[in-house]
């Protein structure tokens, strides 16, 4: 079974992962983290409650408690490892994957993420390897509401939104058990009720095809912003008045507007961040470091550099006031108080994006092929070492810069594709280079 992935366990449930193998998952948790009792939410899936009643036995059958929240968005179980000060964490999700998937996300104490190199791979070895006897005493689960809360934590953020006209996209999912209390019923709701079938769209906002029902509906309802949220809750993709798909990245640059006006510091982006964000961040007065795309690293990352925020592509936004955590929640209330601030001003939300945005991008895009590593070191001799570029970052794929234009290919930690994203000053460069590396890249297929 492959369900062990770099950031967390997940794959289609009953084919990657089954009940039998939860239960080990479980049973082996308290001795990884070192603690006694483990916190567990999770979403909405079918199979969710399946996989709790597994995951809780072999937690209990190892002798520790189970704190059990219930129903939960990823970054409530974030809020409740540290609210409740626990020894660690279980969200029970497959995030943004289709109904057939389902998923374990891991934390320790403080909310750490326990990723391939902090811990999975241990758990792996356990699971295969490890031997099971149970307590002699078991554990107990015990319900541990956080939800009320984590919505008390969140309020101080809410905008005064009474001038915007607001428009959602709730995806059947997890954003469902918090919106409406923060922001109110009286904005334009689409999938606003649970359905673990997710029969609207799949519950990926960043794939565009899913986003078109909030389009249509920002443009007929005049809204000034549209919000979709993905299928737990962490992530979050907004659409302008236009109806246009605001590349993600740029968000973070709009964070930092509501951040950097109150103090300047240490700013996250991943590899794949586009110049036009990072300009704005250090006009902005942030200091910014790039690093590896992916929760179980940023997290890391942002507290070792003491960041106030940071951003990554795919519309994760961590915060150090959320424990360095990601909330797809909080990001909102951050882009609603800064859009009501343009608004106020006379200013509309894709004239702000249009001012921002000084490179033509790519965006992601992803190449299926078996010889990845052959694909990757002819880009690298051709463009690291042939020609001259102005710097090259190595720690996920290869982001090789030149003076207008840059690109960077990596291989996805959860899926088999080589990713690639380029920008450059103008969009007909762009497209000549696109061609250039696609050649290089799909000749290796």
């Amino acid at each position: 079974m492959g369900a062990f992935k770099a950031y967390d366990i997940r794959g289609i449930y009953n084919k990657d992962f089954d009940k039998h193998f939860v239960y080990k998952v479980g049973y082996f948790l308290s001795s990884l983290l070192k603690t006694d009792h483990i916190v567990v939410g999770r979403d909405v899936r079918a199979t969710s409650d399946e996989i709790f009643a597994s995951l809780a036995q072999g937690i209990t059958d190892s002798g520790s408690d189970v704190w059990d929240i219930g129903l939960s968005t990823t970054p409530m179980v974030y809020f409740a490892t540290v609210h409740l000060d626990a020894g660690g964490s279980v969200q029970i999700t497959a995030s943004h994957n289709p109904a057939i998937y389902n998923g374990l996300k891991i934390s320790r104490k403080g909310a750490l993420p326990v990723g391939e190199d902090s811990g999975l791979r241990d758990l792996e070895k356990l699971v295969n390897e490890g031997t099971i006897t149970k307590a002699k005493v078991p554990g107990r689960i015990l319900n541990k509401p956080v939800k009320e809360d984590y919505i008390k934590f969140l309020t101080p953020y809410i905008p005064d939104v009474t001038e915007l006209n607001l428009s959602f996209d709730l995806s059947h999912g997890m954003a469902n058990l918090i919106t409406k209390d923060l922001l109110g019923e009286h904005h334009h709701y689409l999938y606003d009720h649970f359905d673990g079938t997710f029969p609207a769209h799949e519950p990926n906002p960043l794939e565009v095809e899913n986003c078109k029902d909030l389009m249509a509906a920002v443009i007929a309802n005049k809204s000034d912003i549209g919000i979709i949220f993905d299928g737990d809750a962490d992530r979050v993709m907004f659409i302008d008045e236009k109806g246009r798909f605001i590349q993600p990245d740029y968000i973070t640059a709009l964070i930092g507007e509501y951040y950097l006006a109150k103090e300047k510091g240490n700013v996250l982006q991943d590899i794949r961040t586009s110049r036009s964000t990072t300009d704005r961040l250090e006009k902005l007065g942030a200091q910014v470091t790039t690093w590896k795309v992916g929760h179980a690293f940023a997290k890391i990352k942002l507290r070792e550099i003491q960041g106030i925020f940071g951003g990554e592509l795919a519309g994760h936004y961590y915060f150090r006031d959320f424990n360095y955590c990601d909330s797809g929640m909080l990001a909102t209330l951050i882009v609603l108080q800064v859009v009501a601030e343009i608004h106020a001003k006379g200013q509309t939300l894709s004239s702000f994006i249009d001012t921002l945005v000084t490179y033509a991008n790519s965006g992601e895009r992803n190449f299926k092929l078996e010889q990845k590593d052959e694909a990757m070191a002819a880009l690298y001799q051709k463009y690291g070492i042939e020609q001259s570029p102005i710097r090259i970052l190595d720690f996920d794929g290869y982001r090789i810069e030149f003076e207008d234009w840059w690109f960077n290919v990596r291989k996805s930690n959860t899926e088999p594709y080589l990713r690639l994203v380029a920008e450059a000053k103008t969009q007909k460069q762009l497209d000549e280079k696109l061609v250039e590396i696609s050649a290089i890249i799909t000749s290796f297929s």
